[in-house]
């Protein structure tokens, strides 16, 4: 049960960020950059460092959901459970694999990125600004797992719940609908 009150019908993040649009607005827009924005990383590849890193923080909503966004954008599911199996044996690019160590390694702390680490991902074809948004995208997760788990949010009733959304993040990005999420109500 949230620890405040929010709308039965909006479980997760999505709740917390009605309840407050003024200061949900700065992370929607922070969000849809790195996930959304310009970048060198697929759409698929930024879910699977959310993925990570939500998995890692045991934060159930946001790995479901993020899990659910990387099946749609790579039309596939195994790649995201692989991922939260072992990284190293996952069916990703070698930089994928070193840039998704780094996003588990930011979720432990920000100092946990070694310059060893930041080595493997450069060796491996990263480019600067590519560690960077991880680094970013990581962090960023570990404010939303913190935010969802620290305020007590609901899990969907219906885990069919979860498709809806990844269509909603795959075809919307993370701004707010125009029309709300009263429709979600039925």
């Amino acid at each position: 049960m949230p620890h405040i009150p929010l709308e039965d019908h909006l479980p997760g993040i999505t709740g917390l960020l009605e309840y407050s649009k003024a200061s949900a607005q700065p992370i929607r827009e922070l969000t849809q950059y790195l996930l959304r924005g310009p970048s060198s990383l697929t759409e698929a590849e930024r879910e699977l460092i959310a993925t990570v890193v939500s998995y890692g923080n045991e934060c159930t909503f946001c790995t479901t959901a993020h899990t659910a966004a990387a099946d749609l954008l790579a039309g596939e599911k195994d790649t995201a459970r692989q991922v939260k199996e072992d990284i190293e044996t996952a069916a990703v690019t070698e930089k994928m694999k070193a840039l998704l160590q780094i996003a588990a390694l930011t979720r432990q702390s920000g100092k946990a990125v070694s310059p060893e680490s930041v080595a493997r991902a450069k060796s491996a074809g990263a480019t600067d600004v590519e560690i960077h948004d991880t680094v970013l995208i990581a962090a960023l997760f570990c404010l939303y797992n913190r935010y969802v788990d620290g305020m007590g949010t609901s899990l969907p009733a219906n885990p069919a719940y979860y498709d809806v959304l990844a269509e909603r993040l795959v075809n919307h990005g993370y701004t707010r609908l125009p029309q709300g999420y009263e429709h979600l109500k039925k």
